[in-house]
């Protein structure tokens, strides 16, 4: 999936060790040919679904952000599913900006979701794919008023 996404890839190395790039969300560095560097936070659901899930919380009980809302050091969240073998590459940074400008709306209108894992529950957002790329695609556009 990285090969076809970045040509040019010469290595894709995972990173599993706990540590601030864990702690930060790099799962993953490529390196380009030219020696670029790009860090990826893998995200893998084991179905097909219309929609992708935004954590909004990592532990909501403790008010702990979840993926969307926290700094992240990573620059692209690699967003998979894994029947079709279809991943989103959603960069970062107008990710995070799409939710600060429309996260209300969607908790709204789409509701959330919890997970139960041991010793906490996370919550996400479910936004129809068309609904999240029109919506980063608008993030990317800045203007001065």
């Amino acid at each position: 999936m990285y090969r076809r996404a970045f040509p040019k890839l010469a290595s894709a190395v995972a990173v599993r060790n706990d540590g601030w790039a864990q702690r930060g969300g790099i799962d993953r560095v490529l390196t380009l040919d030219c020696g670029r560097t790009y860090t990826v936070d893998e995200k893998v659901r084991m179905e097909d679904w219309p929609d992708i899930l935004l954590e909004r919380w990592s532990d909501e009980v403790r008010r702990i952000p979840g993926w969307v809302q926290k700094p992240l050091a990573c620059d692209f969240i690699a967003y998979a599913f894994a029947p079709s073998g279809v991943c989103y590459l959603l960069p970062v940074v107008p990710l995070q900006r799409a939710w600060r400008q429309h996260g209300k709306e969607w908790i709204r209108r789409y509701g959330t979701r919890r997970a139960q894992n041991v010793g906490y529950v996370s919550v996400s957002v479910p936004v129809p794919k068309d609904v999240l790329l029109m919506a980063l695609a608008q993030a990317m556009i800045v203007t001065a008023n």
